[in-house]
């Protein structure tokens, strides 16, 4: 199975430093009964041979790459407005986004869609703000979801200096 074209996404845009997730849309991931599935849980979803693996963790965990946002009935139910969710469905469907941690640094990831690395990595980008609303990022380098509201501002770790 593919990686989740929303991460995939944000991996590309975060890559890219652009950060434009394009389009209000939803992939959804078939897999397996997530537990504690309730916003504000986290996870590591990643792709796999015969549908989407998804693993509740700690929200510390460096693998824990998707936060609940919202648990719907069906996936045209996640939130729409701001960057697409993630959707993954199992017993219940999750709108998820990433777990991005502030000062934390991430690369694109083929199987997960974005991964928590070393800031030293020549293609690292650092998270410099998590704002609980909608705020101006420097250059524009943000990731905005609304429900949670959450923006994401981001800077490719080589533009630090």
């Amino acid at each position: 199975m593919p990686i989740p074209c929303s991460m995939r996404k944000i991996g590309w845009g975060v890559g890219a430093v652009a950060v434009v997730v394009a389009g209000a849309f939803a992939v959804t991931l078939l897999g397996g009964e997530p537990r504690t599935a309730a916003p504000g849980v986290c996870a590591h979803l990643e792709r796999a041979e015969k549908g989407a693996a998804y693993r509740a963790l700690d929200c510390r965990s460096p693998r824990a790459n998707v936060r609940v946002a919202k648990v719907v009935d069906e996936a045209s139910q996640c939130p729409k407005g701001g960057a697409p969710y993630t959707v993954f469905s199992g017993t219940d469907t999750l709108c998820l986004m990433p777990n991005f941690i502030e000062g934390a640094c991430y690369e694109n990831d083929r199987a997960s869609g974005v991964r928590k690395t070393d800031c030293t990595a020549a293609k690292a980008v650092r998270v410099v703000r998590i704002a609980r609303e909608p705020v101006e990022c420097p250059n524009g380098q943000r990731v905005t979801y609304v429900e949670p509201a959450v923006t994401f501002c981001l800077v490719r770790v080589s533009d630090l200096g």
